[in-house]
């Protein structure tokens, strides 16, 4: 018996299945997943989504989940198993801790959250369930406040850094001039970014913050031209988590130098323009079911649909506990050229990065030459030896 798949969100509800597949066989259990979001999020408010900030997110997450658990309502229909997936705003830290109690109590098997840092772990924290963070690139959820239960599929900010200085290396643009933002969160990326600069030799010839204000006495904070006047670099390096200032710095600079970090060649998990390993296919896929091209954080979601679908199949007549190990030992296809995986030591999702200017994609990292002697991806992020994260998976 084959049963269409559902979609239905309304704010608010517990249970929305948005992507319900019939199973093949009679007893099959369903895997029933919740996404906890933020209510009113601001980063999908209007200007903001209309600015199209690389890196940024273009909308609601739960876009990217529909996309592939409707590609994958086949493989699950084959295997006799099913998935469910509601919704469930939150306003605050603490209503997102109470949804991730109530979906549990409801017999969610398995936890999908696009929220803060510290919403992640109050959530984690809450529940005794496998949780999959779609939208924070938080190191520190990797390394000292990582959770044995918590696997990412975003990239995270060291992933990022090192695609770039991998980047810069294979380049040779070895000096690089670094502009950092006032935010706590810029403070937090450029440790960040200097540990990726150490970890491939690359050069820091000056250290520069910036600031956009209103404030005349401070107009100079932001201005482009003293901001790189001064010293010699092969590339400017900009750390803007609010993404204003670095999408006008290139081309502004006083020396003619690429911009790289937050503008000019960013390094995304994803971006609507690449074409290989299949992924005009998935772009175009998501293009015509959501309206919008499809973004890194989209990625994730897809990727995190997909990997719902996998652990469904790897066992479809549950229980929780059945599921929950089936995630960490998943191996998925992200379109990406080569199979993905979670880590054993922090539980991220091994990847390729691509680097693109906005207008396509310009380059991929682990860039060409560069060696690990067990799998090449770790060379993105934190690597085994470094045991950041103190829990054992």
């Amino acid at each position: 018996m084959r049963m269409r798949a559902t979609a239905s969100w309304l704010a608010g509800a517990w249970w929305m299945a948005v992507a319900l597949v019939a199973p093949a066989a009679a007893g099959a259990a369903v895997l029933k997943a919740t996404l906890i979001t933020p209510d009113d999020d601001p980063r999908l408010e209007r200007s903001r989504v209309e600015r199209a900030y690389l890196g940024h997110p273009g909308g609601p997450l739960s876009d990217g989940l529909e996309v592939a658990l409707e590609e994958t309502k086949f493989e699950l229909e084959a295997a006799g198993a099913e998935v469910a997936l509601a919704s469930a705003p939150a306003a605050t830290l603490e209503a997102a801790r109470a949804a991730a109690v109530a979906a549990e109590k409801s017999g969610a098997a398995v936890l999908l959250t696009d929220l803060p840092a510290e919403w992640t772990l109050a959530v984690a924290d809450a529940v005794k369930l496998p949780v999959l963070n779609l939208g924070d690139a938080s190191d520190r959820l990797r390394q000292q406040d990582c959770r044995a239960r918590v696997f990412h599929l975003i990239p995270s900010e060291r992933m990022r850094s090192d695609a770039l200085a991998q980047t810069l290396v294979s380049r040779k643009w070895s000096k690089l001039l670094l502009l950092v933002g006032g935010s706590p969160q810029d403070a937090l990326r450029a440790a960040t970014v200097q540990a990726s600069i150490k970890r491939y030799g690359l050069q820091v010839v000056a250290s520069k913050p910036f600031k956009l204000s209103a404030d005349p006495r401070e107009r100079d904070l932001a201005n482009p031209l003293l901001l790189t006047a001064g010293n010699n670099y092969d590339a400017v390096w900009v750390v803007d988590s609010d993404g204003e200032f670095a999408r006008m710095l290139p081309y502004r600079t006083v020396l003619p130098r690429p911009v790289v970090g937050d503008g000019g060649l960013v390094a995304l998990a994803w971006h609507a323009q690449f074409e290989r390993y299949g992924a005009p296919q998935v772009s175009r896929r998501f293009a015509k079911a959501a309206k919008r091209p499809m973004t890194a954080q989209d990625w994730a979601a897809w990727m995190a649909g997909k990997t719902l679908a996998a652990v469904a199949i790897a066992a479809p007549k549950g229980p929780n506990a059945a599921w929950a190990q089936a995630i960490g030992k998943s191996t998925l296809d992200g379109s990406k050229g080569t199979s993905l995986s979670f880590r054993a030591w922090d539980g991220q999702l091994r990847q390729p990065m691509l680097l693109t200017d906005g207008q396509g994609v310009i380059a991929q990292a682990p860039a060409e030459g560069v060696l690990h002697p067990r799998n090449v991806l770790d060379t993105l992020g934190a690597d085994a030896p470094e045991k950041l994260c103190p829990i054992a998976r």
